[in-house]
This record gives C-alpha cells, sequence and structure tokens, in this order.
C-alpha cells in the first residue's frame, strides 16, 4: 500500500478473505494513575472521548499552523478527499497521546505502546506534539522505543 500497489493490495486482502485470515488490529495503550487504557483507531468508547477528540482536533490546528502537513500517499486511494485528512487524524497512539496530555500534569512524560509499527504519519505528528505541549512521548512500538522530545524522535526518522 505505501507504494502504491493497490491492485496487489487488493489480491491480498482477497486471498486473506477467502482463507479466513484477519488482520491483527491496532491498538495503542497508555497507563494513568494505575489504570490501563486502550485505544483503537477511531475508537470512540473511552468515556472521555468528547474531550480526547476536542482536544486532538485543537492540536492538529496547531500542528498544522507550525507546519505539519499529513501524509497522503499512506492512505486507500478509495477514499475521498475529505476521508483522507480525517484518517489519520484518530490513529491509536494519536487518541493514546491526546488522553495523556488531558489526563496528566504539564511537563509530565507521556509512555504509550503500541503493537503494530507506528505509521510515517504518526511519527511526523509525535513530533510536532512534543514540541508544541513541551512533553516527551515514547512509544514502543512492534520495531523499537521513538522517544520523542522538542520536536525530534530518538530514532533520527529510521524505523
Amino acid at each position: 500500500a505505501a507504494a502504491g500497489r493497490w491492485d496487489v493490495v487488493a489480491e491480498i486482502r482477497e486471498l486473506m478473505r477467502k482463507r479466513d485470515l484477519k488482520k491483527e488490529p491496532g491498538y495503542s495503550c497508555i497507563e494513568v494513575n494505575n489504570k490501563l487504557h486502550k485505544f483503537t483507531a477511531n475508537d470512540t468508547s473511552h468515556p472521555q472521548t468528547e474531550e480526547i477528540y476536542a482536544e486532538m482536533d485543537r492540536l492538529n490546528q496547531k500542528i498544522e499552523d507550525v507546519g505539519y502537513l499529513p501524509d497522503r500517499n499512506l492512505i486507500q486511494h478509495d477514499v475521498g478527499e475529505e476521508k483522507k485528512d480525517d484518517s489519520f487524524s484518530y490513529h491509536s497512539e494519536r487518541l493514546a497521546i491526546v488522553y495523556g496530555i488531558i489526563s496528566t500534569p504539564c511537563g509530565t512524560p507521556l509512555f504509550i505502546t503500541k503493537n503494530l509499527r507506528m505509521c510515517v504519519d504518526c511519527h511526523a505528528m509525535s513530533k510536532f506534539i512534543s514540541k508544541i505541549v513541551g512533553r516527551v512521548i515514547v512509544v514502543r512500538d512492534a520495531n523499537r522505543f521513538h522517544h520523542f522530545n522538542n520536536g525530534v524522535c530518538s530514532c533520527v526518522d529510521y524505523w
């Protein structure tokens, strides 16, 4: 999909459907006040969903104001333009980060675990958010730890 080979993506999805194979859903977790909070993409099951989405929308505007642009190359080709902008906004790691921001004192580092590899766009967004909110954000994805601090990641954008 990242290479834009949608014909191959469609073939693989069809093969998976025929063999009754399912892709593991992505999720991210954050512990706040000794309680684990788990998020999936576009999750609306959390009791503070309204607050989380409102803060995510506010942060999206702030990071766009300072130069963040979503990487639209990774979005499915058959999705409308408006949906393309929204499709990254509520990935699980973004929701977990925002929940951490609204639920912990300013300056508190955030520690997120993710079961899959972090996408390029969420990686870029995490750098911007770390700078804007003045927080260290650590994301452990399927491959490595990413330490975001003041707009920079410890992986030096190689993962």
